[in-house]
């Protein structure tokens, strides 16, 4: 049976792992077209899945899948992969912002190759696919776009450990300050959306926490179920939100999160940027 997704278009990068395929996925048992955009067309060796593999899996889960090979940093592979969604589905009618690249180093431990990798993929990689997106989302029917990004909290606990992280993070989420107020009157939503606790991804495991640390972790069904949630709101009502998952959630009326934890014995892991002022649900 069809979901609320169906025939909608998503272009989401990352997409090939992690949290941006389970949003994917999500969106594919609904019957949406999903545009697969990452770099990863040949396996890493160190993360499983490619943009082929994404492509399977959505297929697998009901969805149509569009593999494109993008690196965020390059305008015109942006554009081309765009206007080839558009092609193949007739337009866009969500953009998910899931690329990102991270160093949790110091000041004096970051180079400037780091430095310039991250601003480059997370603010103006997500700058640059929301402007390439939005003339098909103001056609669209209840347009969205999705940062995967944390509320704009400027405490300086967030920056001092990794200056340069969270610079180009907060990059991302100050696009939806701005772009939520710039295209209201277009009807096109901007909200950010970011997790409470780490995620249980390949690349946690590998940069972060290894296989062990994964037990302290959320699985990424959390930010696909958060993210469905979001585009199913009307977005000419549903705008400039800085939304952590659990709390969005409960909202949404989930009560019961245990089936999203890896190991329901082990403490949860808290992520970075989470606000003092959205404790977690009560449950």
């Amino acid at each position: 049976m069809a979901g609320e997704l169906a025939g909608k278009t998503l272009f989401v990068t990352g997409a090939s792992r992690g949290i941006g395929l389970a949003i994917a996925l999500r969106a594919a048992r609904d019957g949406a077209n999903i545009a697969i955009a990452a770099k990863t067309a040949e396996p890493h060796k160190h993360l499983p899945g490619t943009i082929y593999t994404a492509a399977e899996a959505i297929e697998a889960a009901g969805g149509h899948a569009l593999p494109l090979v993008v690196d965020v940093r390059d305008e015109a592979a942006v554009e081309a992969a765009v206007a080839e969604t558009v092609r193949r589905f007739g337009g866009v009618d969500i953009c998910v912002n899931n690329a990102s690249a991270i160093s949790l180093t110091g000041t004096l431990q970051t180079d400037m190759k780091r430095y310039d990798l991250m601003h480059q993929v997370n603010a103006r990689g997500s700058f640059l696919v929301s402007k390439a997106c939005l003339p098909h989302l103001k056609r669209a029917a209840n347009p969205h776009v999705l940062m995967l990004s944390p509320p704009l909290d400027m405490a300086a606990k967030w920056f001092a450990p990794h200056v340069a992280y969270t610079i180009a993070k907060f990059g991302m989420s100050l696009c939806v300050l701005g772009m939520s107020e710039e295209f209201r009157a277009d009807g096109v939503a901007f909200n950010a959306l970011w997790p409470r606790t780490a995620i249980a991804t390949s690349a946690v495991e590998f940069a972060l926490t290894g296989k062990e640390g994964l037990k302290h972790c959320r699985n990424p069904e959390i930010m696909a179920d958060a993210a469905h949630a979001i585009f199913c709101k009307p977005s000419r009502e549903f705008t400039g939100n800085f939304l952590i998952d659990d709390t969005f959630l409960y909202g949404e009326g989930v009560r019961d999160f245990s089936a999203y934890r890896i190991d329901p014995d082990a403490d949860l892991l808290p992520d970075f940027f989470v606000p003092d002022d959205i404790p977690p649900p009560p449950v």
